[in-house]
C-alpha cells in the first residue's frame, strides 16, 4: 500500500479476514476478494475515502483462476465522486469442471448475482489472466493468460466474445483505455514500450496499429542487462503507465516522459491504482487533486504473485 498523497484514508480492511486479496479499482471502489474463518469467501466493496464496506456472497462458479471488476451502476454518472450509491461486480473465471471461460454479474440493488455465460467460441486458451480489466461504455474487457487473447464482455447483451491481439513476443500485456476512447494494451519487448490501440478503419473493421514506441534505455533504470521489464498497470484518465525492474516499480506519465520510482523491488504482477476526486464542502477525505498541471493520487499497490 503507496499512498501518494498527504490525505488520510481508511485502513485496508485485512485484519479481520484470515486472506485477502485485491482484484480491481475503479470509480471510487476497491473490490477485494476476501475469507473469514467462520463464513469462508466472499466478495468486499470497500472505500477507502468513507470507510464503507458492502460484502458480497461468493459467486457459484467452480473457477481455477478468475478476474472481477467493480463499476458504478448508476445511469449518466461521470465518476468523478463515486462514494455509495448502486455498483455492479463483472466476475470471469476458468470453470474447473467443464474448462469453460464464464462470467456473471453481481448487482447491489437485487442483491444476486446473474446466471453465468459462457464464452461459445474458443481461444485456444482456457485460463484467464488476473490481472486489471478496461471499461468501455459497457463493455468490459480481460485478458487470457498464455496467448494474450482479449475477452470482451458485453453488460448490454450479456456475452461474451474474443478479440485477438496483435501476433508479438510479448509475457504480458496490460489493457488500457486510449485518449480517443477506444481499447488499446501496453507491452514491453527489447527494452522498448509499445503502445497499441484498437481503430476503426475506412470499411468499418477494427484493426490493431502500433500507435507509440518508447524506448526505455536511460530512461528507467535496471538492475542489470538480463534484467525483465514487465509492465505492471495503467491508470485511466491520468496516462499513467506502471512497470516494474529489478530495482523497483516505477510510474511513467506519457505525455511528459516523466518517471517517478513509487515501489521497493520486488516482483510487481498487478498494481491497482486508486484514485478519487474530492468534493469541496463535505466530510469526504483528499484522495486526489489537481496541482501545478499534475494529478496527485492514491495509489494502492499489491504485489500479487502468478497464482499458476
Amino acid at each position: 500500500l503507496a499512498p501518494t498523497t498527504a490525505a488520510p484514508f481508511f485502513p485496508y480492511p485485512n485484519c479481520e479476514y484470515s486472506e485477502s486479496e485485491a482484484l480491481d479499482c475503479r470509480h471510487g471502489r476497491v473490490l477485494l476478494y476476501v475469507r473469514s474463518e467462520e463464513k469462508g469467501w466472499s466478495f468486499l466493496v470497500w472505500d477507502p475515502v468513507t470507510g464503507d464496506r458492502q460484502q458480497v456472497p461468493d459467486v457459484c462458479i467452480s473457477s481455477v483462476i478468475y478476474t472481477a471488476a467493480v463499476i458504478c451502476a448508476v445511469s449518466g454518472c461521470d465518476h468523478l465522486d463515486c462514494h455509495g450509491g448502486p455498483f455492479r461486480v463483472v466476475f470471469l473465471a476458468s470453470d474447473n469442471k467443464d474448462v469453460l471461460i464464464k462470467a456473471s454479474v453481481y448487482s447491489s440493488e437485487t442483491g444476486a448475482w446473474s446466471v453465468p455465460v459462457c464464452l461459445a467460441e474458443s481461444s485456444g486458451e482456457t485460463f484467464v489472466q488476473p490481472r486489471r480489466a478496461a471499461l468501455i461504455g459497457d463493455d468490459i474487457y480481460f485478458v487470457l493468460r498464455l496467448d494474450n487473447a482479449i475477452i470482451k464482455y458485453d453488460s448490454g447483451k450479456n456475452c461474451l466474445s474474443v478479440i485477438n491481439p496483435p501476433k508479438m513476443r510479448s509475457c504480458y500485456i496490460t489493457l488500457m483505455v486510449m485518449e480517443d476512447s477506444s481499447l488499446g494494451f501496453a507491452c514491453i519487448r527489447s527494452s522498448s514500450l509499445y503502445l497499441w490501440s484498437r481503430k476503426v478503419n475506412s470499411s468499418g473493421a477494427a484493426e490493431w496499429v502500433q500507435c507509440r514506441v518508447i524506448e526505455l534505455d536511460g530512461m528507467v533504470p535496471i538492475a542489470n542487462p538480463d534484467d525483465k521489464q514487465r509492465v505492471a498497470g495503467f491508470a485511466e484518465g491520468v496516462g499513467i503507465i506502471f512497470m516494474s525492474t529489478g530495482v523497483g516499480l516505477f510510474m511513467i506519465k506519457l505525455n511528459s516522459g516523466r518517471v517517478r520510482k513509487v515501489g521497493e523491488p520486488g516482483f510487481y504482477f498487478s498494481v491497482l491504482p486508486y484514485m478519487s476526486f474530492y468534493t469541496p464542502g463535505t466530510i469526504l477525505d483528499l484522495a486526489y487533486v489537481l496541482s501545478h498541471a499534475f494529478y496527485r493520487l492514491y495509489m494502492f499497490v499489491w504485489q500479487i504473485l502468478v497464482p499458476y
